[in-house]
């Protein structure tokens, strides 16, 4: 189950979500707590703060009506005295949930509220024990006057909330507690943390179920990809993988893939080309060859000229045969990357010299001229004999296509960080279809170019093979080999170079 992708996806999707809903839900339950003991206490300041103000209004009042009576009562507890004031003070603060206690310095009680009866549990009050009012007289003791003092109490049941202050009048100093129990707090709390408990396991539920439903519904394009491709083999590299929408991640990946296949196709073609091509080019020297030992078998009697005449084609075929697969040998290698490179120091422009007198029998044989342009002095480091095989496969080819009486032309020259050696010839050039298409194997432009009145391969197999060959040389040495003009006055093949950097 948990090799799907689906499953995991939902599982980190309920997973990261659990871990945020419960931490909205402390968190919220903390801030709900805190806001509620916050309300709590600041209205439980206000009562307290407005209980004072009614004190002192009340003392002045009574006061002033002792004043005007002769100051015939002197008294603590007689109409006009400082309890009386008090008294009319705690009957004017008459709060349901809340409860007022006076106390003198003398810790007796001068008045109180009634009691509050909390709510939904009729005949139990509000009030927590004496002995902890007791405590929480002490503590008001020690604080400033006018200053509030708040605590917590319990009676084992139920907790109430408390703050405590002391209050002038005209004969003395009073303590004064309000109180307000706790229960419908607490009852808020327990409520909302049952809401919760509810909500956030039914909400992981939903999500869990609607994130798989998703995962499923977002990963539907790999499936119908993944089942396309697993149709897709050798014989049907043309297919393609559907794309349901190329902006997104998905289709982008299917895009990677279609140019993958694209490009495998592609090469599949060329490798079936290849493999028809040289099919081809093995199968005509094969076909002379056994012909001419079927006519040479099926003479009776032969004479030498005739036999020694049958051997040289044998001869000329199996030469142009080792060719051919001289050059099959090596782009298998140079295409596996297998083809070890040998480099050593040497010079450019000796290089070309030699191969302009390794070709002079083929030049003087079909009447042309060959000229040597080359500058003195063209250290460079590389594979010799690869180097060499690409000058002889450019010239060679100049030589087969350029007819009597022209003229092939070498040139090797530096140009800042490179070398630029060029072979050009006299022949008809290329056409223009066929240009794009020379450094191709096996591709022969025959129709374009005049051939050789005997058809003969030269220094190279004729199998379209040596330019092909020549272009990876050049870029095994980190050069490009180009056909730069080709024209009915000739065609230009440049040979680019990385030279050494030059020193004094």
């Amino acid at each position: 189950m948990f090799n799907s992708v689906r499953v995991r996806l939902t599982l980190w999707y309920t997973g990261v979500l659990a871990l945020v809903l419960i931490s909205f839900a402390v968190a919220g339950y903390f801030f709900l707590s805190y806001t509620l003991n916050r309300r709590t206490d600041d209205a439980l300041g206000e009562m307290a703060n407005a209980f004072a103000a009614t004190l002192a209004s009340e003392d002045a009042d009574s006061h002033q009506g002792e004043a005007r009576a002769g100051n015939l009562n002197r008294g603590e507890d007689g109409p006009g005295t400082p309890n009386e004031a008090v008294r009319e003070a705690v009957s004017q603060n008459q709060f349901r949930d809340y409860q007022f206690i006076v106390y003198t310095d003398a810790r007796r009680e001068v008045a109180r509220s009634a009691v509050p009866q909390i709510k939904n549990e009729p005949g139990r009050s509000g009030l927590p024990p004496a002995a902890k009012l007791s405590a929480v007289l002490d503590a008001i003791a020690r604080t400033p006057d006018s200053a509030l003092y708040f605590a917590t109490l319990s009676d084992g049941d139920s907790q109430y909330r408390v703050v405590g202050r002391r209050a002038q009048a005209r004969r003395g100093v009073y303590t004064l507690i309000v109180l307000r129990s706790l229960h419908d707090q607490e009852d808020l709390l327990e409520k909302a943390s049952y809401a919760l408990l509810i909500a956030v396991p039914l909400a992981l539920l939903l999500a869990s179920v609607g994130g798989y439903f998703l995962a499923r519904k977002s990963l539907a394009p790999v499936v119908r990809m993944s089942a396309t491709a697993a149709r897709i083999g050798s014989a049907n590299l043309h297919e393609r993988l559907p794309v349901a929408n190329e902006h997104d991640e998905l289709g982008g990946l299917a895009q990677v893939i279609n140019a993958l296949l694209a490009r495998l196709d592609a090469s599949f073609e060329q490798q079936r080309r290849f493999m028809a091509d040289a099919s081809h080019e093995l199968r005509t020297p094969i076909a002379i060859m056994r012909s001419e030992a079927e006519v040479a078998l099926s003479e009776q009697e032969i004479s030498n000229e005739e036999l020694r005449e049958s051997i040289a084609i044998f001869k000329d075929e199996t030469k142009r045969l080792t060719g051919i697969v001289e050059d099959l040998f090596m782009l298998a290698r140079a295409d596996a990357g297998q083809y070890k490179l040998t480099p050593r120091e040497f010079y450019l422009d000796e290089l070309a010299g030699e191969v302009a007198r390794a070709v002079r029998t083929l030049v003087a044989e079909k009447g042309l001229t060959l000229q040597l342009h080359a500058e003195e002095e063209m250290p460079f480091r590389g594979d010799e004999n690869l180097l060499r095989r690409l000058l002889l496969n450019l010239v060679d080819n100049a030589i087969k296509y350029t007819p009597e009486g022209g003229g092939v032309t070498v040139s090797c020259k530096r140009d800042g960080q490179r070398y630029i050696v060029t072979v050009s010839d006299t022949g008809p050039g290329i056409i223009a279809e066929a240009q794009t298409h020379v450094f191709d194997r096996f591709y022969r432009a025959d129709s374009a170019r005049a051939r050789a009145d005997d058809d003969r391969a030269g220094l190279t197999s004729g199998a379209g093979l040596g330019l092909s060959i020549a272009r990876w040389i050049a870029e095994a040495h980190d050069g490009t080999l180009e056909l730069s003009q080709s024209s009915a006055a000739g065609s230009v093949f440049q040979l680019i170079l990385p030279a050494p950097e030059m020193t004094r």
